[in-house]
């Protein structure tokens, strides 16, 4: 595992990098790809001790924060938080039995609002990223774009093969995009 400290308006501390390092091993035993986790511990106004964690293993990202006025607290509370959602994530993925559907790749265009606004008939392409959308389930996919952290997430149906798009609505429940073909 690796693990990159970052002390943000504070003395960098040994013994606090190595406090967040022997946790984080801990948090091996819920996933076995290779991990890389960046972690940011921060103090504002010397009262309010902030942590937050970002953890990537292979398909998946996971973030957490505590804020206390303790550090090593704070560093207690995040792991707490990615230790549940590890936990949860795991148990989602013994039930699930991928089915052998086929893969897809998305490719993803970001424009810029300059062009539009100005009245060209055409916009600027400014990003253009590429995606490998894996078949899961609906409930996955919500699980997956909860554990990322996104508004929408895109994936391939492992029912019907189909690209489906799942999204978060502004009342706090979920919205599914089914294409008609």
């Amino acid at each position: 595992m690796q693990i990159a400290v970052t002390f943000r308006h504070m003395e960098s501390s040994e013994p606090v990098k190595t406090y967040v390092e022997e946790k984080l091993a801990k948090v091996k035993k819920y996933i076995d790809e290779p991990v890389e986790a960046q972690v940011a511990l921060s103090v504002e106004k010397k009262i309010r001790h902030k942590s937050e964690v970002i953890l990537l293993a292979k398909g998946i990202t996971i973030k957490a924060s505590h804020e206390t006025s303790d550090m090593y607290a704070a560093i207690d509370g995040m792991l707490d938080k990615i230790e549940r959602q590890l936990k949860r994530y795991k148990e989602k993925i013994k039930r699930h039995k991928p089915a052998g559907g086929r893969d897809w790749t998305v490719n993803k265009t970001v424009f810029t609002a300059d062009s539009i606004d100005e009245g060209h008939s055409e916009p600027t392409i400014i990003k253009t990223d590429s995606f490998h959308v894996k078949p899961m389930s609906v409930d996955e996919a919500v699980m997956q774009m909860d554990l990322l952290d996104k508004e929408f997430l895109v994936f391939t149906d492992s029912n019907s093969e189909a690209i489906n798009v799942v999204y978060r609505r502004k009342d706090g429940n979920y919205g599914l995009i089914v294409p008609q073909i």
